[in-house]
């Protein structure tokens, strides 16, 4: 959801206001070091080889997970079998290890340290999990739409608790390596174990004196499956691992439990994880790092909507459905009317025009970037000599004057508030003007030749405009050099320029309540070598959110000699591979646009 943009000078006297109403704080994705691992299979699966089937779900000792899966035959005719990156992570409990090698994904479960061939679609990353599967005893079959994999019984035998300098810690001993998931149930640990429980350890846990936690429960599901269900002071998340000799699941209750990730995911795309210290406070960070030359990759403004700029959606929902690899939240918007608050420019087609002078973004396919505050100046030249200035375009942001709308804005235009004239405008002449009293009524075809001017508290220029009226449209951007690039997006406040910090909220047209109030934030920059940088930074670990002055140091920190302040709060969300990363996926709201990257297919 969007937050923080309380615009005024709205000409229906209401304020188009996008209230931050959700804290989430980001789910840690644990990873830890490790010896140099050994390899399962000595290559990265062949660019090419023939896929036999795959699907979207899978049922892990017979309970169903939506988890995608491939299975494809090698050069020498064997059959592999794989996972999603994040799909293996969320049912195995496998923790990845930082990596360079793209081919490779090292990884650590109980006593394995291994690492498993990478197969890189558009969008998603398979790891082949033969071997593995082979090595641990798992029993893998697929039907044509469903994998199916049994895991060898196995048994919990024993569970202990004990305080650390850094907080709780709880030991859960079983007898032999085991697939775990965790999920978040507000402030509810749910872990679930692939173990029969001993039936004596079923039994409420008294809590050891000074630990950091409230309860914990231990259930007995099935035969093959047991739960553990942990309640979790505020603010804090646990780190969820394993280890061996005995094998063992260890859950961490801690206030640092982010474990830095640094990996290679795809060529010219990096996801990372790190807690950075700004300022002297320690604050959980999540990013990708984007090479915008790197052959094969791109990126472009996304939007739920294809033919519209109605609508929002879920960022995982808009990411999937545009087929991209990664993306992060994009710029503001109107919550209530599903509406675009600032610039969306794709390929070259302005979908919906900036607002208020704010900062935003534009990049080219050289990796060329401009990081400034933009506005979009039109005007119309009629017949008559007349010069008329125009307020906005596709925008849900409503002015007196009159606004330009096109067919990007979708097939019709329905009057946003009362009393507007509409005046279509077909082969660069007015053909017709109509008044529509209500808002919200009678839906006006917006033409494929032309457009449509809505004239709000604006009667006067009706007046100018009658039927046969030839118009010619004059359009620039200030500064003229955003005009350069194909693609935009506008949000703000800006927050770096030339390595500096240039934050100005008050001259973007931001609220007082925007400009001091903290939260989630989600930010884009640009380092010195022209990588970009798309970040989600929740909270530092004392549990407070961030201010815009927070998001700007912290791009500084990161090596951003560019930043643009996105849209935050619920909205924050970073995608990767077919999953948010950064929070647990219910916690994320609806957005209007993000920010997708684009990887080409395997040949």
């Amino acid at each position: 959801m969007a937050f923080g943009a309380a615009l005024v000078g709205i000409v229906d006297g209401s304020q188009l206001h996008v209230g931050m109403t959700e804290r989430a704080i980001a789910q840690p994705l644990p990873t830890f070091p490790s010896p140099t691992p050994a390899i399962l299979s000595p290559t990265q699966m062949p660019v090419g080889a023939a896929t036999v089937q795959q699907g979207a779900q899978i049922t892990l000792n017979g309970r169903s997970i939506a988890v995608a899966w491939m299975q494809w035959r090698s050069p020498t005719g064997d059959l592999r079998t794989g996972i999603t990156d994040a799909g293996l992570q969320s049912i195995m409990g496998i923790q990845f290890l930082n990596t360079d090698n793209v081919a490779q994904q090292p990884f650590q479960w109980f006593a394995s340290t291994a690492s498993l061939p990478t197969r890189l679609t558009s969008s998603l990353r398979y790891l082949d999990i033969t071997d593995l599967a082979q090595q641990a005893g798992w029993q893998v079959q697929a039907t044509p739409e469903t994998l199916q994999i049994v895991t060898p019984a196995a048994k919990v035998i024993g569970i202990r608790q004990s305080k650390q300098s850094w907080g709780d810690r709880w030991v859960i001993q079983v007898d032999r390596s085991i697939p775990w998931q965790t999920d978040f149930q507000g402030q509810e640990l749910v872990l679930t174990l692939e173990a029969q429980i001993d039936p004596a350890l079923v039994q409420p846990l008294k809590p050891n004196s000074g630990t950091d936690r409230q309860s914990l429960k231990l259930e007995s599901i099935s035969t093959h499956q047991s739960r553990l269900r942990l309640t979790l002071p505020s603010g804090l998340r646990p780190r969820v691992w394993s280890t061996s000799a005995p094998d063992r699941i260890v859950v961490d209750i801690r206030p640092d439990s982010l474990v830095e990730q640094n990996i290679l995911w795809a060529p010219g795309l990096r996801w990372r994880q790190q807690i950075v210290t700004v300022g002297n406070r320690p604050m959980p960070v999540q990013w990708l790092e984007v090479n915008p030359r790197q052959p094969g990759l791109s990126m472009k403004p996304i939007a739920p909507n294809p033919t519209s700029m109605l609508g929002t959606a879920l960022l995982a929902q808009t990411a999937t459905q545009n087929q991209v690899a990664a993306a992060i939240n994009g710029g503001f918007f109107n919550r209530n009317r599903q509406l675009p608050l600032g610039a969306i420019r794709q390929d070259g087609q302005w979908l919906s025009g900036p607002v208020l002078n704010r900062g935003a973004i534009a990049w080219d396919t050289s990796g060329n970037a401009l990081f400034d505050r933009l506005t979009l100046q039109e005007t119309l030249m009629a017949g008559n000599g007349q010069r008329l200035p125009l307020t906005h375009l596709n925008s849900g942001y409503l002015q007196a004057g009159m606004a330009r709308y096109t067919n990007h804005w979708g097939p019709t235009y329905t009057p946003l508030s009362d009393n507007e004239i509409v005046v279509t405008v077909q082969n660069n002449q007015v053909s017709h003007q109509q008044a529509i009293a209500k808002a919200g009524t009678s839906p006006v075809p917006i033409p494929t030749d032309g457009y449509l001017l809505v004239l709000r508290s604006n009667q006067a220029a009706a007046s100018l405009l009658p039927a046969g009226t030839p118009l010619q449209l004059e359009s620039a951007t200030n500064p003229p050099t955003f005009n350069q690039f194909p693609q935009i997006i506008g949000a703000g406040p800006l927050l770096i320029q030339n390595g500096q910090i240039v934050l100005n909220p008050q001259a973007e047209g931001f609220s007082q309540a925007f400009i001091t109030e903290t939260a989630p934030r989600s930010a884009i920059g640009q380092t010195a070598n022209g990588t970009f940088l798309l970040v989600t930074a929740y909270n530092r670990l004392d549990g407070t959110e961030l201010s815009l002055m927070d998001m700007a140091q912290l791009m500084q920190q990161l090596g951003a000699i560019a930043a643009l302040n996105l849209d935050g709060g619920s909205s924050s969300t970073l995608f990767l591979g077919g999953e948010v990363r950064d929070r647990p996926p219910r916690t994320a709201a609806r957005v209007h646009n993000g920010i997708g990257i684009f990887l080409a297919p395997n040949p």
